[in-house]
């Protein structure tokens, strides 16, 4: 079953078998090692400069709210992301593979700076994958926001800003440097790139960061 949508919006990502379960983690049939480099994700040939401190690990989670798998892909990222230690900094990265989806990545760092993620990240997505609707341009995107019971001369302050603009172009930077090709997926300590493949996705993450622990 595809479980991420390509940068060229359409080629499916077909992932290889995985190697024969034998051992349980944390009440998941894993097997520990299982997962293959050039198979289940990359090892980046070059690193990718993280901001985070040293015996800190960066996640990435790159995600379009256009996309079908990310939308079915956030339940179970909000909740890991949410049960993570300190230690590690979970992010996400709005993607735009052309320039007509760069409104969507100011909304997501717009909904960041003002503290709504948790009230309206889900609700976005709802709005492509439920609702139908397509909130693909400041105005669209403006209309739907002042449905929402929030200050707008502060919503549009944060998403029609420099700061906005910036993050948004940053973001397209780590989604070239990543080497990405669909969503959702996932960055892991600047070295490692997973591809979607489901709810498999984070137990893979999970097994790398057991590695750089080690």
């Amino acid at each position: 079953m595809q479980s991420e949508i390509s940068r060229r919006q359409f080629a499916a990502l077909t992932t290889a078998g995985i190697a024969s379960v034998a051992a349980l983690w944390t009440g998941h049939a894993q097997a520990a090692g299982a997962f293959q480099a050039g198979v289940n994700y990359t090892k980046l040939e070059k690193p990718v400069a993280v901001d985070t401190a040293a015996g800190q690990i960066e996640v990435l989670e790159f995600f379009a709210y256009t996309c079908i798998h990310c939308y079915r892909f956030e339940p179970d990222f909000d909740r890991w992301a949410k049960a993570q230690p300190k230690n590690v900094v979970v992010r996400r990265i709005p993607v735009a593979f052309n320039p007509s989806m760069e409104p969507l990545q100011r909304l997501y760092f717009a909904l960041e700076t003002m503290d709504l993620i948790d009230r309206l990240h889900s609700k976005v997505f709802a709005a492509f994958h439920q609702d139908r609707l397509r909130l693909l341009d400041d105005n669209s995107i403006t209309a739907w926001m002042a449905k929402q019971g929030i200050d707008m001369a502060a919503f549009n302050n944060a998403f029609k800003g420099f700061s906005a603009a910036g993050r948004a172009r940053r973001a397209s930077q780590l989604t070239d440097a990543y080497g990405l090709e669909g969503t959702p997926a996932l960055g892991v300590a600047g070295q490692f790139y997973i591809p979607g493949q489901g709810p498999k996705t984070l137990q893979i993450a999970d097994e790398l960061m057991r590695g750089l622990r080690a």
